[in-house]
């Protein structure tokens, strides 16, 4: 069946444009309808003929010309624009919109089709057409419900068999190896724990977080007799608090869920949040906030106000459990300690202060001989039960300074306010090694310090030709 196509308008004498568009506008319409090739509803008009509007092969009509304006069309035929042929594959039910998705069980399914083709199938069979093409080739249909999120990092804190031993440099470097079998990502945070983010040793493995846990204790006690006790969470800061106060062997799984979490973090006080100090934790306390439950019922505002802008908002997302800080593999920050074991459990703090005056003066010799500088000083008490305190701070600048390092020192153990506590041995960790050349430091015109500078030089002199107990601190003379 050939198909009418339409010959370009000719002006005609006595007929204007008006009046040649709107010829053009009616044939345009009769090709539409299908008139003139047979179709149903075409008037029974025959092949070629155009009613009373005139015909291609000759005049019909009586106001019809071969070339001329075409007449008026017969009535119904320009409002019925749809071929009666597309409408009978409509269903006679179907609704205004035509395209609006089918329901089951209170959800709504959409066909996956074109769309021209999904106008085309009645709307009672959208439904299957969908199932249709959701189902992949073994038949079931997809889950429309997410899979629950897997918590992917763990905390790892290491504890040696022997609780007032320390753990060495080597067994440390040796168990971030281990972690590192399982995981590349691996972060070491001195100086015996470390974060782990498992996402992709969990399909590797086969196992859950929880059994990787498993998996890590057991091989480090095989290999350097270390029991660890782990914390499974969403984020770094939730698996830290999960490990917290857990025993050696214990693997403590918080799911990744928005009421389990709230309820976990409720009942616990504000300095158990990772970064509050016991200054913000007492500024805090000030303003009956002093528990995280309080804190994240707190409006922003608030907090921002007493801490400060950008220290409100971190406590207001960590009081929710959000800690977006991504777990950072990077080679371990070097570091330098030494310890001091008391004859007896000590309970007098002028003795633990002596102590540590001799821990700083041996630390700071030991920096300034190897040309380094520290930008953090770790103070780690152990008490007479094995517990410990760990406290941290850095230093405005990067030094090597024997008075800046005993200050800081007296300072961290002050904050701590132990008064009658049983304390076994304390020990000093210069953290953040750095090369002394390379490290920026303040100009100062300070007389006092630059002698106290030119004391320490000679006494470095001194302890260089005679020994490292030729010259000390006259308080630390008698530590024992």
């Amino acid at each position: 069946m050939s198909e009418i196509r339409p010959r370009r308008l000719t002006p005609v004498p006595g007929v204007g444009r008006e009046e040649a568009g709107a010829a053009g506008a009616d044939r345009r319409a009769l090709r539409t309808t299908g008139a003139g090739r047979g179709f149903p509803g075409s008037a029974g008009l025959g092949r070629g003929s155009v009613g009373a509007a005139g015909s291609r092969r000759g005049s019909s009509g009586s106001a019809g010309s071969r070339r001329g304006s075409a007449g008026p069309v017969g009535p119904g035929a320009a409002e019925r624009r749809v071929p009666e042929w597309a409408a009978e594959r409509r269903s006679p039910a179907a609704p205004p919109d035509r395209r609006a998705p089918e329901t089951a069980a209170g959800r709504r399914a959409v066909a996956a089709v074109g769309d021209r083709r999904a106008r085309e199938i009645a709307p009672g069979r959208r439904l299957r057409a969908a199932r249709r093409v959701a189902r992949p080739a073994g038949g079931a249909v997809r889950p429309a419900t997410p899979v629950t999120p897997v918590t992917p990092v763990l905390y790892v804190r290491f504890h040696p068999a022997a609780a007032d031993t320390p753990l060495g440099e080597e067994d440390y470097d040796g168990l971030l190896a281990l972690l590192a079998e399982v995981t590349p990502v691996v972060q070491a945070l001195p100086p015996a724990a470390a974060l782990a983010d498992v996402r992709g040793a969990t399909r590797y493995f086969g196992r859950d977080p929880a059994g990787l846990a498993a998996l890590l204790r057991v091989r480090s006690l095989a290999r350097y007799g270390v029991d660890c006790a782990v914390g499974v969470a969403a984020n770094p800061m939730l698996a830290r608090m999960a490990a917290q106060d857990a025993p050696p062997g214990a693997v403590r799984v918080l799911p990744a869920d928005d009421a389990k979490v709230a309820a976990f973090l409720a009942r616990r006080p504000a300095a158990a949040l990772h970064g509050v100090g016991p200054a913000t934790a007492r500024t805090l306390c000030a303003y009956g906030l002093d528990s995280v439950g309080r804190i994240a019922a707190a409006p922003l505002p608030a907090l921002q106000r007493i801490l400060g802008a950008a220290a409100g908002r971190t406590l207001y997302e960590r009081a929710r459990g959000i800690d977006p800080t991504p777990v950072t593999p990077e080679a371990r920050v070097r570091s330098m300690g030494a310890e001091h074991r008391f004859g007896a459990d000590e309970l007098d703090p002028e003795r633990r202060r002596r102590a540590l005056l001799a821990l700083a003066d041996g630390l700071g010799a030991r920096l300034r001989g190897d040309g380094q500088v520290a930008r953090g000083l770790t103070l780690t008490v152990r008490y007479a039960d094995g517990s410990a305190t760990t406290r941290t701070r850095t230093f405005p600048e990067p030094t090597a300074h024997t008075p800046a390092l005993t200050a800081v020192a007296y300072e961290l153990h002050g904050a701590l306010g132990l008064q009658r506590a049983r304390v076994r041995a304390v020990a000093l960790r210069a953290e953040g090694l750095a090369d002394a050349e390379g490290a920026p430091s303040q100009l100062t015109f300070d007389a006092a310090d630059d002698k106290a500078r030119r004391v320490e030089a000679a006494v470095d002199r001194a302890r260089a030709r005679f020994g490292p107990t030729a010259v000390g601190p006259a308080a630390a003379l008698h530590v024992a």
